[in-house]
């Protein structure tokens, strides 16, 4: 059934393409930051509102601007979900394109529902309006609130640009952010300092033994850091000092032995200096594992449309990334896929270049492509009781493993 549904999704998502562009186009241009994503979610919630069988909840789970997305065939089967993302960056907009990951999931769950009626098949299409990946953890949220489990969602599926090869398989890495910060005493740093208890110092030390700590990382281990309050005058001994560090891993597993020996570093400038520390976790998210059964119909699929994605070992290694996304916890939660499409640009993701290349036509048309690609899994997912054995036995051994 693969090249039915694909001619059929085809048709279907190149009848809305120009509606979908306004959509992106309109994500795009009015850039909003975590959790404030006012104009994207109701530009998706209208929008989806138009389509005939879709039941929408707008700011659901109380979360603002995040929104759910139903069709329902009114016949028992397997659930299939699209998460859509559309927050953007401080100060240099789209420039992780999410506008274009909006559209391709909001393609690929129209196009699935579309085709669960023309095929007959049972099982329901769920669309999540996922705001804040970019530090605030919105899926996250929506997976404590209950958003998944409540809808009984049997595997979830996004797409995500870049500047890379594309890819079917993409790893993300593990991560997690924390507020370091020190309080030692004031003392006049000339006339009494042996009255102080530094602060900064405290860091400082902490900073450096994380230098010395790098030698001995594993590949695929990241420590950074920066700074944020570095006391307040030269002529005084620091009584506060206070920095946020970002720590990476391959693995989540992995990231809680580095995680362990990072505090240690901070431990060891308290230690040295006599000032109090205090650690506060800001935000993780867990490594993407992608679920390599729904991977090889992906791939098969988006290879027919264009892309020259290798075979599965290859794939995994050209799909590793070190960057994070809180997909990395749906991946933990149940069979995730998170394939990777290339646009031209002449800088990566994070740069304003990227944030202009996200807006071209060239840039949607392969938005739509990929699209095209989860729809197509999906739908072979929710119709080949099979396959969905297989991805879900696959997802139990890996949750073993990791």
């Amino acid at each position: 059934m693969q090249d039915e549904y694909l001619d059929f999704v085809s048709t279907y998502i190149e009848s809305i393409s120009e509606t979908l562009r306004s959509i992106s186009l309109k994500i795009h241009d009015n850039p909003e930051l975590n959790f404030k994503e006012f104009i994207a979610h109701e530009t998706l919630t209208k929008f989806m509102n138009t389509r005939k069988g879709w039941k929408v909840t707008p700011s659901a789970y109380r979360i603002k601007t995040a929104f759910i997305a139903v069709y329902d065939s009114g016949k028992k089967g397997p659930v299939i979900s699209f998460n859509a993302e559309y927050d953007a960056l401080t100060g240099i907009g789209h420039a992780c394109g999410h506008n274009l990951i909006a559209i391709a999931s909001v393609g690929a769950a129209l196009a699935a529902g579309a085709a669960i009626s023309k095929f007959n098949l049972p099982g329901k299409v769920i669309l999540f309006g996922t705001p804040a990946e970019e530090g605030g953890g919105g899926k996250i949220a929506l997976l404590n609130a209950g958003a998944y489990s409540d809808h009984g969602v049997d595997i979830n599926l996004i797409s995500h640009p870049g500047k890379v090869k594309d890819s079917a398989l993409v790893r993300t890495n593990a991560y997690v952010n924390t507020k370091i910060e020190y309080f030692g005493k004031e003392a006049h740093a000339a006339a009494a300092p042996w009255e102080g208890i530094n602060a900064l110092d405290a860091l400082i030390t902490a900073y450096n033994a994380l230098s010395v700590l790098r030698q001995q990382t594993m590949p695929g281990d990241i420590i950074q850091g920066h700074i944020t309050d570095g006391g307040a005058a030269p002529n005084i001994i620091h009584a506060y000092a206070a920095g946020i560090f970002v720590v990476r891993a391959t693995s989540k597993k992995r990231l809680e032995v580095l995680k362990a020996k990072v505090d240690k570093c901070f431990e060891a400038g308290a230690e040295a200096t006599g000032a109090k520390l205090q650690m506060t976790h800001i935000m993780g998210y867990d490594d993407h594992v992608p679920n390599k059964a729904m991977g090889r119909v992906c791939r098969a699929v988006m290879n027919k449309l264009g892309s020259n994605i290798p075979t599965e070992h290859l794939d995994l290694i050209e799909g590793a990334t070190q960057a994070s996304t809180d997909q990395g916890n749906i991946s933990y939660a149940m069979p995730s896929l998170s394939p990777g499409f290339r646009i031209e640009s002449v800088e990566g993701p994070h740069n304003p270049g990227f944030a202009e290349a996200a807006r071209t036509r060239e840039a949607h048309d392969v938005a739509l492509r990929v699209g095209k690609a989860l729809a197509v899994t999906g739908l072979e997912v929710l119709s080949d009781e099979d396959l969905l054995k297989a991805v879900k036995e696959e997802f139990e051994e890996m949750l073993k493993e990791h």
